[in-house]
């Protein structure tokens, strides 16, 4: 698999990378089995299946900021992955699945605790011996600080993990996307909070309160009145530095692939983290030219993108290299 992305003609901009596969691209569902696990603090994750009937290989996926599991993305990474001999468990984060979730608390860019409740789970009932880990924009933050917290700690299960399209800096991201170009994407991201903190209110009317939600325009501003004090960080900005993957990077003990597209419209220099993959013996990064923001269209047979066969074709050789090196080979 070539490791450098070639557009088709017209792809390269940024703007329709990251806009079309949401509007036009449409993709099978691959992943049509849902289960509802009940989480230790009241409340449940839902996770969509699709098995292979080998029990010897899962890949979980983690979608993004207001995704779901059944997302575009999600589904042609499924579809990917599953032709490359992996079961495939895509999640959903709590209030992400189509029903709200229980509690005023919902999920955030340093959720790992949710992911970990997944891998458990996924684990302790099928008796898988190779797991990986694929995580989309917030979820790709995610997976990258759960494997960076874990060290050399990490479930030797874990073979491997993929992030695409992550802002490694959570502060710096979240301003870019307050810049003029990138309105349209902030707009429709406030649009999606909005809707669910005015649920949420509703249900819990003495600890979430609307006033000034609908002034909002930025995730500075979002942050700072819900995500922080909901979630227990003293402000956005110890959110942002607190869960921000790029201060445990060094510390990932497994093989682990970063693809950053150069044009992404939502990340910064300081998402690009070259001296810790240069450092590493473990992360790979990949930084194409174009791709925008989960992107790298292709119109190839397959009907996959770049990064989607980029993604199975590592973590194949991550999952067949951890097995070797288990066995003393």
């Amino acid at each position: 698999m070539p490791e450098r992305y070639d557009p088709p003609a017209l792809f390269r901009s940024a703007h329709l990378q990251t806009i079309y596969p949401t509007l036009f691209r449409r993709v099978a569902l691959t992943t049509p089995v849902r289960e509802r696990i009940e989480t230790p603090d009241g409340d449940f994750l839902d996770l969509d299946w699709s098995e292979n009937r080998q029990g010897k290989q899962l890949a979980i996926l983690t979608h993004g900021l207001e995704g779901s599991s059944r997302g575009t993305y999600c589904q042609g990474m499924a579809a990917a992955l599953k032709g490359s001999g992996w079961d495939v468990l895509a999640w959903s984060f709590k209030g992400c699945s189509g029903e709200p979730n229980r509690l005023v608390q919902s999920y955030h860019s340093g959720s790992t605790d949710q992911l970990e409740l997944v891998i458990r789970h996924a684990i302790e009932s099928h008796q898988y011996e190779n797991v990986a880990l694929v995580g989309f924009s917030l979820g790709g933050n995610v997976v990258l600080k759960y494997l960076g917290d874990a060290g050399s700690r990490i479930d030797r299960r874990i073979r491997g993990g993929v992030a695409i399209s992550v802002p490694c800096d959570l502060a710096s991201s979240a301003k870019k996307l307050e810049l003029r170009q990138n309105r349209f994407y902030m707009a429709r991201f406030m649009k999606s909070l909005r809707v669910k903190v005015r649920e949420k209110s509703a249900r819990f009317p003495k600890s979430l309160s609307t006033e000034g939600l609908e002034r909002m325009r930025t995730f500075a501003q979002f942050d700072q009145c819900y995500t922080a004090p909901i979630h227990g960080f003293r402000d956005a900005e110890d959110y942002w530095r607190r869960c921000s993957c790029r201060f445990v990077l060094s510390q990932i003990s497994i093989p682990a692939l970063l693809i950053n597209a150069l044009d992404d419209p939502f990340l910064t220099p300081d998402c690009f983290p070259h001296r810790a993959a240069k450092a590493s013996r473990h992360l790979k990064l990949l930084t194409p030219a174009f791709g925008g923001h989960l992107g790298f269209v292709e119109f190839e047979s397959d009907h996959l993108y770049w990064s989607e066969r980029m993604s199975a074709s590592f973590l194949q050789h991550s999952s067949l290299f951890a097995k070797k090196s288990a066995s003393g080979i």
